[in-house]
């Protein structure tokens, strides 16, 4: 019996991490990503990317000709044409030929982040390291929710950016000797942690990594399968914005299970 439910448990944690791997492998996903260019008051040219860029009162401008082949919505850029991404959102997408040029806005300031279908780190990537599946990393937690939700600040991989989440709670779990208690993002009906642990930096990316949790049961009780503990976007290229952990869930043990460090090589 404990064969079959070990075979079983393996079973499910590969078709999940198969089909995470799948997803990466998207033309103009975060393993597409060739640049990321910010942008100042003054116009300029971005490298390797047509047309002249500049931000004016929290606008983002940019002045292209029709052989620059520049298109937002549908419509080719001729002239000047005005975007205003949204704080922390999905970027506006002006497309090139077979590029995406993505235009973001993260802490009040603007950037162009470029995605290419021939990126290298599409073409080369073979995999996520991970640690092998394993039981004894599924543990039962408690939630106790705030009074009310919370803002949560977090830095980012890169300096002087900010990324705010909503809290709804803590979370209080054991693993081994140790308690540890984390703050749980997103709503009772569907938790997500991000965290680091004594392997950070190690074997897995030093930044976070992220779980989902997903929703609380009646009385209060989570299930936390550390086995699909994920990287951000952020250890697969130097191209992206990621959040750190929060100061409050950077754990004490190892977690020796889910995905490790991709730049680092399989251990």
């Amino acid at each position: 019996m404990t064969t079959s439910i070990s075979t079983e448990f393996e079973t499910e944690w590969a078709r999940w991490h198969h089909a995470r791997e799948d997803q990466l492998r998207d033309p103009l996903g975060f393993l597409s990503l060739t640049g990321l260019h910010w942008l100042t008051d003054q116009p300029e040219r971005l490298p390797e990317v047509p047309g002249t860029w500049w931000v004016t009162d929290d606008k983002v401008f940019i002045t292209a000709q029709p052989a620059d082949r520049l298109e937002f919505d549908g419509a080719g850029i001729a002239g000047v044409r005005i975007l205003t991404p949204a704080e922390g959102a999905p970027g506006l997408s002006v497309l090139h030929e077979h590029r995406v040029l993505e235009v973001i806005r993260r802490t009040g300031r603007y950037a162009v982040r470029v995605h290419d279908p021939a990126a290298p780190g599409l073409s080369s990537f073979d995999g996520i390291p991970s640690y092998a599946p394993d039981p004894r990393w599924v543990v039962q937690g408690r939630f106790t929710p705030f009074d009310e939700r919370q803002t949560v600040t977090t830095g980012a991989v890169v300096d002087g950016l900010e990324h705010h989440h909503i809290a709804s709670g803590t979370i209080e779990f054991a693993l081994g000797e140790a308690t540890e208690q984390v703050v749980a993002f997103g709503e009772p009906s569907d938790l997500r942690l991000l965290f680091t642990d004594a392997t950070s930096g190690i074997t897995t990316y030093p930044a976070a990594r992220a779980l989902a949790v997903g929703a609380v049961d009646a009385d209060g009780a989570v299930r936390l399968d550390f086995n699909r503990a994920t990287n951000l976007p952020c250890a697969f290229t130097d191209f992206a914005t990621c959040p750190l952990a929060p100061a409050q869930n950077r754990l004490r043990v190892a977690i020796e299970a889910g995905e490790q460090h991709p730049r680092l090589g399989r251990n």
